[in-house]
């Protein structure tokens, strides 16, 4: 299994790193063993984190409450959680 994805029971850990203030959101591909995403929100008031959270639920087709930040709050560097859906799945899904 990738660096950046890991399984733990019911649920996916994910490690992305995040480019706040891009052109437009979208995954660029691994930064290291992190999940590259560029998102067109900057990083003021959270604004970037709702961001993330919105477009991965959207691009894996997941209820917005099923996509959680576990860490990383004020830093690039953030961990998710997900369920609803298997890492076959978010590979296929993701292009990764």
């Amino acid at each position: 299994m990738a660096d950046w994805l890991r399984e733990s029971g019911a649920a996916l850990t994910l490690s992305i790193h995040v480019q706040p203030a891009a052109k437009r959101s979208e995954i660029v591909g691994l930064h290291g063993d992190a999940l590259k995403v560029r998102l067109a929100a900057p990083a003021i008031d959270g604004r970037a984190n709702a961001a993330l959270l919105e477009f991965l639920a959207q691009r894996l087709g997941l209820a917005k409450s099923l996509v959680e930040l576990k860490s990383g709050h004020n830093s690039r560097r953030k961990v998710l959680t997900l369920r609803g859906v298997s890492a076959d799945t978010l590979r296929r899904l993701l292009g990764q």
